[in-house]
């Protein structure tokens, strides 16, 4: 498959790159290229709220909770509406869905529909604001399938590998935008003197071997045993493997974009609180999956393909093993115990 070559020395824009990228595909509308434009021009706007954060009455939560019972934070609002404001008047689009709102968001009366759906996470660890640690922001855009001219929900619960393109943007020390439509991963950096992002990190690969465990040792009392067995494995304690190093930041951006360029897997198991996961598979799950992937990594519930999980409902939940292959294989081979459990 075609892709494009930068010499070290160029300064590549993010949208000189979407443009060559385009170029690659003589069949391209480039309204796909418009939302990934867009989705840019709304993430410059949340960094330069979450960088002022400190400084502006913005911190802290409001008074309403989200569709998960969540209390919203400030920025989560403010993060929420920029997104949606910055995509629905494009004609490119023909609905969106957000983790901090309860149904499909509509594009209003007067603006034209387009042929894609986008879902989001706007503000991805925003429990971690208050103690500034990096947060972001989670997408995802699959085309519509339905004949009508605004999105629908059939269009929304598509399964992961019908996305044409997915992303993450992480607030942290500097400002990274990541994304792929199926030709690999990119990364760019937000040089904040021109207000660009510039291309950082050309075609992205994780390691098939991972350095990393990031998983919140809390629930270890509510997993189950093969789940027990499986932690225990990747700290070098079963089965004479070399422990992986434990790094939870608890910010899920934060925690698979450091072990998507190191090497590592994320791991939210289920447990007895939480029999279907916690993470979401349309905002979370199902975009990251799609990178990792693309990056030569693996996704997985546990037992199937995150990108193969036909979603039954907007807010689905599931558990999440992602990152390095090896480590994820590993996973899926230790887990397969619950049903020979069950059948014993």
């Amino acid at each position: 498959m075609p892709v494009v070559q930068h010499t070290a020395t160029s300064v590549v824009t993010i949208e000189r790159f979407i443009i060559e990228e385009e170029r690659l595909h003589p069949t391209a509308t480039g309204e796909l290229s418009g939302i990934l434009y867009d989705i840019a021009l709304a993430a410059k706007m949340i960094a330069n709220k979450v960088r002022r954060a400190g400084l502006a009455d913005i911190l802290g939560s409001t008074d309403s909770s989200n569709i998960q019972g969540e209390i919203q934070q400030k920025l989560d609002v403010f993060a929420n509406d920029t997104i949606v404001k910055a995509m629905d008047h494009g004609g490119r689009l023909c609905a969106m869905a957000s983790e901090e709102e309860p149904g499909i968001i509509p594009i209003p009366d007067g603006f034209r529909t387009g042929k894609y759906c986008l879902l989001f996470d706007p503000l991805d660890g925003s429990s971690n604001i208050d103690v500034n640690v990096p947060v972001g922001t989670i997408f995802s855009v699959v085309q519509k399938i339905t004949r009508g001219r605004h999105g629908e929900m059939e269009d929304m619960l598509q399964p992961g590998r019908r996305q044409v393109a997915a992303g993450y943007v992480i607030y942290g020390s500097s400002t990274m935008l990541v994304y792929t439509t199926g030709q690999g991963v990119h990364g760019f950096t937000l040089d904040p003197s021109i207000g660009e992002f510039l291309l950082s990190h050309p075609h992205i690969r994780i390691p098939d071997d991972g350095r990393y465990l990031s998983v919140n040792d809390s629930y270890e009392a509510q997993w189950d045993e093969p789940t027990k067995l499986l932690m225990r494995k990747y700290r070098g304690l079963e089965g004479g493997r070399k422990p992986l190093s434990v790094r939870y930041v608890g910010s899920l951006v934060a925690d698979f974009h450091r072990n998507l360029l190191g090497g590592g897997i994320f791991c939210y198991p289920s447990n007895k609180r939480a029999t279907g996961g916690k993470l979401r598979l349309l905002y979370e799950a199902s975009p990251l999956s799609f990178i990792c992937e693309q990056a030569g990594g693996a996704a997985s519930n546990g037992v199937e393909r995150i990108l193969d999980i036909q979603p039954s409902e907007l807010h689905q939940r599931v558990p999440l093993f992602i990152g390095s292959k090896r480590d994820v294989d590993l996973a899926v081979q230790t887990l397969a115990q619950r049903s020979e459990l069950v059948e014993a």
